[in-house]
């Protein structure tokens, strides 16, 4: 169908479009995204409902689930959700796994600057009680993602096994080993280096155990073991790193044989950021988000018709994929408390005036959180949300002893005896001479914090950004120096006993040490090179296998007709064997240390 309009008819559509364009502008300019009480609980009053988003919030996605924590779902009636220019949304009510609350899923999203209103009941015991409270959607900034520039290849940064050609790990140098060290593998997730990026295993030697590229543009971070189904599982995240500082990506879980079993997603129309995924004995996952959004920046010095990126983390029920919680910055910290300047910031590069990296909840129903920007870590209550405490920053409510101020920190993990490790970077702008691990004791009495033990690298690193600290079984601190590619183990004394490090560019968000056997589904690999008539040298690998102790060489006339006739221990990720004569057909097999057969390569010309 072909509409014939006038020059008038063009005119007034043209202007309708650019009114509405003004309009939206003008939204945008004076959008807000604070709430004018800051730092209220989540809990409604007169209820046992924690729900997010937060009442009177001005940060809630379009795409949003109204949570309702505290109550079993039959507890729960006529609710009912109702958007200013959307108006009712039909959805559905849908429980948690753990029986004590729901989510009501709508049908269609809400549109952006509006206002929600929700209603409800809730029964507890005889009495029903009626609830109602309000959010605001915000404006979303959205950024384009821009994909790194590729780093020349340089085959001297990486490693090259002739029996898995497709595996391109860096080349990692350990400079000090000791016989004290805890049990254990090493995991890191390099990138940002000439080769691939990936998830990578190695030994204490330095022997690599497994790597798994990723595709093109795809970077990983915290690999880990964590319990899932009360059996060790791999974990970790994996996504696109936009330039900003964040990720946009999924959580991935795989079990001991590298399959995987669960792949987490952020709700609320979120993708998971790279920062912090931790899996919970009450079936949930606590994982990071960060939500460039509109916002009026005037009352902080910086433009009013700019964007903020806000940033927090939910709480995931494993088996529904529902959102139990969710926590923003926006809601609890005033945007002057950022060690950031919104002067220069934009639309493209929003102020980054929070930027959570870690998140720790613990059994008191207390939260510990770190935020890079603020320099602070947090005492959450976990219930309400609510800041209990600030340790360090513009406004902290501890007294800091000589050495406890922290500098755009990392990983704020508290201890079973009441310590806090953190690993303070210190830098960019660069706050300390070089980066550390700490470990801190907070007087909750006195309300002051001390330095018990410092970890310093021997070459003074300092890392402007990433890191973490571990404590291990044996009571030593394993450091993973983020922009450093180093890995270094340190007695509870601060006795350095194990330091290793990648090659050229490479960086890793985190690095850890844990007890791990891996057992792949897949076969053993198998290369072999001979000059004609001459003896066969057989290489051998089986990424991901932790348990090989040597490697048996069979040989042949025809596939079917193959006998032993070389063994050797493992030496390394790939094992040369040399044959004693020359053969038609070649294949391996790997033998724990028993000489019990693991599995069988694929049989090959000789």
């Amino acid at each position: 169908m072909v509409v014939a309009l006038s020059n008038a008819g063009v005119l007034t559509l043209g202007s309708k479009r650019i009114a509405a364009e003004n309009a939206a502008y003008r939204a945008r300019a004076v959008a807000r995204c604070v709430p004018s009480t800051l730092n209220r609980s989540s809990i409604l009053p007169g209820t046992s409902l924690a729900v997010s988003p937060l009442p009177d919030s001005y940060d809630a996605s379009a795409r949003t689930q109204v949570s309702l924590l505290g109550a079993p779902k039959g507890a729960l009636s006529d609710v009912s959700v109702s958007g200013s220019e959307t108006g009712s949304h039909a959805g559905r009510l849908l429980g948690y796994s753990q029986g004590d609350g729901a989510s009501f899923v709508p049908s269609h999203p809400f549109g952006a600057g509006e206002t929600v209103t929700v209603h409800g009941k809730v029964k507890a015991g005889s009495r029903t009680q009626p609830f109602a409270y309000h959010f605001v959607v915000a404006r979303q900034d959205n950024i384009a993602y821009t994909p790194t520039a590729t780093q020349a290849r340089d085959p001297n940064e990486m490693q090259h096994f002739r029996s898995a050609p497709s595996l391109e790990p860096p080349v990692l140098d350990v400079t000090a080993r000791s016989a004290g060290t805890a049990p254990g593998d090493i995991f890191a997730t390099p990138y940002a280096g000439p080769g691939p990026s990936g998830l990578e295993i190695f030994a204490e030697d330095g022997t690599l155990e497994w790597f798994d590229p990723l595709p093109g543009g795809m970077e990983a971070t915290n690999l880990q073991v964590q319990q899932y189904d009360g059996k060790p599982v791999l974990t970790w995240w994996q996504g696109y790193v936009l330039p900003q500082g964040f990720g946009e990506g999924e959580e991935i879980i795989d079990n001991s044989s590298y399959q995987e079993v669960g792949r987490v997603h952020a709700g609320n129309g979120y993708k998971a950021d790279l920062h912090d995924f931790q899996i919970t004995p009450q079936g949930t996952a606590l994982l990071t988000v960060f939500d460039p959004i509109a916002c009026n920046l005037s009352a902080v010095g910086g433009p009013s018709g700019d964007a903020v990126t806000d940033s927090g983390f939910q709480e995931i029920d494993l088996r529904t994929g529902l959102v139990r919680r969710e926590w923003h910055s926006l809601d609890h910290v005033p945007l002057s408390d950022s060690y950031s300047s919104p002067a220069t910031t934009s639309t493209e590069w929003p102020f980054d005036y929070f930027h959570i990296n870690s998140i720790d909840q613990q059994a008191d129903e207390t939260t510990l959180i770190s935020a890079r920007n603020t320099s602070t870590l947090y005492e959450l209550d976990t219930l309400t949300g609510q800041v209990l405490t600030r340790i360090g920053g513009r406004h902290s409510d501890i007294t800091l002893a000589s050495g406890a101020a922290t500098a755009y920190q990392h990983d704020a993990t508290a201890q079973p005896n009441g310590t806090i490790t953190v690993f303070d970077n210190g830098a960019v702008p660069k706050v300390h001479t070089q980066s550390r691990g700490l470990v801190l004791s907070v007087n909750t009495q006195t309300k002051t914090d001390t330095v018990l033990e410092q970890y310093e690298h021997p070459t003074a690193l300092s890392s402007g950004s990433q890191g973490n600290v571990q404590t291990l079984a044996n009571g030593d601190v394993f450091v993973g120096w983020g922009a450093e590619p180093y890995f270094s183990e340190f007695s509870a004394g601060g006795q350095l006993l194990y330091d290793a490090y990648f090659h050229g560019s490479y960086q890793t968000y985190r690095a850890y040490r844990f007890p791990w056997t891996g057992t792949p589904t897949s076969t053993p690999a198998i290369a072999a090179v001979a000059a004609s008539g001459s003896p066969v040298t057989v290489y051998a690998s089986w990424n991901g296998d932790t348990r090989t102790a040597s490697w048996r060489v069979l040989a042949g006339p025809s596939p079917t007709r193959l006998t032993p006739v070389a063994t050797a221990p493992r030496t390394g990720f790939e094992t040369a064997i040399a044959t004693p004569s020359a053969a038609p057909y070649v294949a391996v097999q790997a033998l724990d240390a028993s000489g019990t057969v693991l599995g069988t390569s694929h049989t090959i010309k000789g």
